[in-house]
């Protein structure tokens, strides 16, 4: 473990920019953590949290995940009630903006929140269960500091610096709960690993890794922010939980190079025990 951390610390420190691992093995408990407390901007990493919050709340009986729900581009800032659109042009996810005016079940709004990062999927579910909630759904997982308070190209927030914000520990602990099954509960965590699972955006944590690693998980990135954050499951069964987030990158490519490269090493390391 000493020689991993020295091998990761050093690919990392030839990048400019911030970087934080959070790396836990769940067959043996061994954990490694380089800044695993420093805040981060969420970027699209906090729609893993809107998605337990989503199971949650459909488990409470609010809604079920066949309902329909309107879609609409048209959202309250949190700065002062004024209304604003999102672009689809800034948009990793196109689709969803031509059926505006229509009704779409909630499961596809998170499906496209999380495979494809759709922005517009995310702030009419948000608008669905109040952010406020879906951070003291987090209070209550155990991660202490992530802050979920709007959705998505809120720009008077953010000119204030009203931002989503994580860390990588807090990522951590809610991976860690959906692999283990105890966020929501055993069939909500089973079905949002399977959302996972079909993640697009790959650049990161499965880039380097066999065809047969399957890893569950949620990517982010805004200028100089490259996250992801998820489940690594190997052939045999065994699994861990890779948070990597970066910040203040001078150039974005080669630090999604660098996190890749560390993953391969935690792979290597723990394919390598027997």
């Amino acid at each position: 473990m000493n020689e991993l951390r020295r091998q990761i610390t050093e690919a990392l420190e030839k990048q400019e920019g911030t970087f934080a691992v959070a790396f836990k093995d769940l067959a043996t408990g061994e954990e490694l953590l380089l800044n695993e407390r420093e805040t981060f901007h969420a970027a699209s990493t906090m729609k893993t949290p809107v998605l337990i919050e989503a199971y949650k709340q459909a488990a409470e009986g609010r809604f079920s995940m066949k309902d329909s729900i309107l879609i609409k581009n048209e959202f309250s800032s949190i700065v002062d009630g004024s209304q604003f659109s999102i672009s689809a042009g800034d948009d990793s996810e196109q689709e969803l903006y031509t059926l505006v005016g229509q009704r779409r079940p909630i499961s596809e709004l998170l499906y496209k929140m999380i495979i494809q990062s759709s922005n517009l999927a995310t702030n009419i579910i948000i608008e669905q269960l109040d952010a406020k909630r879906v951070t003291q759904s987090m209070r209550e997982l155990g991660a202490r500091d992530i802050q979920v308070l709007r959705g998505v190209e809120d720009i008077k927030a953010y000119e204030q610096g009203l931002n989503n914000t994580t860390t990588a520990y807090d990522l951590l602990v809610i991976f860690e709960q959906i692999a283990e099954g105890s966020a929501v509960s055993p069939e909500a965590s089973q079905d949002m690993i399977g959302i996972l699972l079909d993640q697009r955006h790959r650049e990161i944590i499965p880039a380097k890794l066999p065809g047969e690693v399957k890893v569950a998980h949620k990517t982010g990135w805004i200028t100089g922010v490259r996250h992801d954050s998820g489940i690594v499951i190997l052939p045999d069964g065994r699994k861990y939980v890779l948070v990597l987030l970066s910040k203040e990158l001078k150039d974005d490519k080669a630090g999604m190079e660098a996190m890749a490269n560390v993953s391969e090493l935690i792979y290597k390391y723990v394919a390598g025990k027997r």
